[in-house]
């Protein structure tokens, strides 16, 4: 990025090739839109180019994209008045990645089942809880990275990281509970 700052903005390509995917999936998870996510990354390669004399080589690029990310998803969401919802499916295949042995068909249908409760209750989680579990548990991000795209210290990332969980758990075993009766 610091070379794009200095005015090789060709090398943009170069970040877009490396960044693009994990953007899209972001947007994919706070959104739950691929046509919308697909338009957001867009928007954030746009304000890359725009704000690269703001990037600081000393701090983390991860960070400053997030930010700026973060700060078009708002910026989406107030134009259109639309709610975030998640799309558990790209957490899912990431997860298959994983896993190599297929599951059986009992397996299978409970694999399902469990995702569909997962993903009611990511989308009855508040926007900053999805949001924290997102960045940390989804996109992979260091603690001290999203510290520095929600302007907060490093503890308070692990602590609204435990509680987030704290919060799907009892949202889903509630959902769990819900569908036995």
């Amino acid at each position: 990025m610091a070379e794009v700052g200095a005015g090789q903005v060709a090398r943009l390509a170069v970040l877009f090739e490396r960044h693009h995917r994990a953007l899209f999936r972001y947007f994919v998870s706070m959104n739950g839109n691929r046509e919308v996510a697909e338009d957001l990354v867009q928007e954030v390669f746009f304000r890359m180019l725009r704000y690269r004399t703001s990037y600081d080589p000393a701090q983390s690029f991860t960070a400053w994209m997030y930010q700026i990310a973060r700060n078009a998803g708002v910026d989406q969401v107030r134009k259109r008045g639309s709610a975030q919802v998640v799309d558990i499916d790209s957490f899912v295949d990431r997860r298959a990645e994983l896993v190599s042995a297929s599951p059986g068909p009992e397996e299978s249908a409970s694999r399902g089942q469990d995702l569909a409760l997962l993903r009611r209750a990511m989308d009855r989680l508040p926007e900053d809880k999805r949001e924290i579990l997102v960045l940390s548990r989804f996109q992979g991000m260091k603690h001290e990275d999203i510290a520095e795209v929600l302007g907060c210290e490093v503890g308070t990332v692990k602590v609204r990281v435990y509680r987030a969980i704290r919060a799907l758990e009892q949202i889903y075993f509630a959902l769990e509970k819900e569908k036995a009766s």
